[in-house]
């Protein structure tokens, strides 16, 4: 089934700023939220569905990849690949509603089957990744060494020595929140708020882990395969999922943006879709027609050059050229073809070109059956 429409999810505008997107998932959140719809999967799949459609809009990279590319931005597999789970979506309520974990804790006076314990998540990583315009246009699968923060294991990414070492917080008594009551002309309000002793995870820890000094995380080093899509370009960020740094005591793991770079060609440049090549011939060959050799991305080619032919001549082999992304059109290659004059030529040379000086054939007739450069460059197009 195709999915909708992030902006249609939210029910906003196209140009809708952060704080509108903010609003509309709010509403969204509290309508369809489980603990207020109980064993209602059509509830919990809209909640799972505008929490997805936030998470990607309220992000300004995301956002912008998904407007240029839509769902098929987010690479292998695109935005909401798999990697969002009931967690990844109720640690969003901190931005959201303010406070540790559900809002229906404060709204219903803690009636809530989830508590206030908050889900961490890991720090995002950036690595750059350069390409041949041959990995670009027939798309490529790289091997990274990441060398990132990982779950420590000795402790299993919990902190602690032990299991001994765990207490029940004793500012929250294990909720991960606190909550406070203040009196107001309209009665008694109750709010909810991350505990401040064992931030919002509900535990104390009284012995530290050794290897990792409390913090659950130690520097190791994953490679990770990256599946890189035909067409990208210079400067596009894609994201991975769930690739990123780790998060401590079973947290999140952030996500990996991939910086694609393109190396030069030797001889080809690239021009959205079209790759085009210089192409230098004589005058003799010109004149009298050749078939010459030429690069393309897939190695090479024979073209034929009509004889006649004028500098500035556009030649094109039709889709030769790089694949949009996640498109079946390929652009072309464009070969420009340049006569090259001799700078210097030697008294024989010279005798003969003198006696071709004054040859009908050899003298320039602009204006007949010749189009300009500009010309042909339109009805190229056209």
């Amino acid at each position: 089934m195709a999915k909708r429409d992030y902006y249609d999810v939210l029910g906003i505008s196209r140009n809708a700023d952060q704080a509108e997107i903010k609003s509309a998932y709010r509403k969204l959140a509290i309508k369809y939220h489980p603990d207020k719809n109980p064993d209602n999967k059509e509830a919990e799949e809209k909640f799972k569905e505008a929490a997805e459609a936030y998470e990607v809009l309220s992000n300004s990279e995301k956002r912008q990849r998904y407007d240029q590319f839509g769902h098929a931005g987010g690479a292998s597999g695109g935005f909401g690949g798999g990697g969002m789970n009931m967690e990844d979506i109720f640690s969003q309520f901190g931005d959201i509603f303010g406070g540790g974990g559900s809002p229906f804790e404060s709204f219903f006076g803690g009636g809530g089957q989830r508590g206030g314990r908050r889900v961490t998540k890991g720090s995002n990583l950036r690595i750059k990744v350069k390409l041949t315009l041959h990995e670009i246009a027939k798309g490529a699968e790289k091997k990274i060494k990441v060398n990132k923060q990982v779950v420590c294991s000795t402790c299993d990414g919990s902190g602690a020595k032990d299991k001994s070492s765990f207490h029940t917080c004793r500012t929250c008594g294990g909720t991960g929140a606190v909550r406070r009551v203040t009196n107001t002309i309209l009665g008694q309000m109750q709010t909810t708020s991350t505990c401040p002793t064992c931030n919002g995870e509900g535990v104390e820890i009284s012995a530290k882990c050794t290897a990792c000094h409390g913090d659950g995380l130690v520097r190791g080093e994953e490679t990770i395969s990256i599946n890189i899509p035909a067409g990208v370009s210079e400067g596009m960020q894609l994201s991975m999922s769930g690739k990123g740094n780790a998060a401590p005591r079973g947290g999140v793991p952030g996500d990996l943006i991939i910086l694609i770079e393109e190396l030069p060609h030797e001889s080809l440049k690239r021009d959205g879709t079209n790759v085009i090549y210089d192409l230098y011939v004589n005058f003799v060959d010109a004149a009298l027609g050749t078939s010459v050799e030429i690069p393309t991305i897939d190695g090479k080619a024979k073209i034929k050059i009509e004889s006649g032919t004028q500098g500035g001549k556009i030649l094109r082999l039709k889709g030769k050229g790089v694949p949009e992304v996640n498109s079946y059109h390929k652009g072309d290659q464009l070969v420009y073809v340049n006569v090259w004059t001799p700078k210097a030529v030697s008294s024989e040379e010279k005798d003969l070109l003198e006696r071709l000086r004054n040859s009908p054939n050899f003298k320039p007739q602009p204006g007949r059956n010749e189009k300009t450069f500009f010309e042909r460059i339109k009805e190229y197009f056209e």
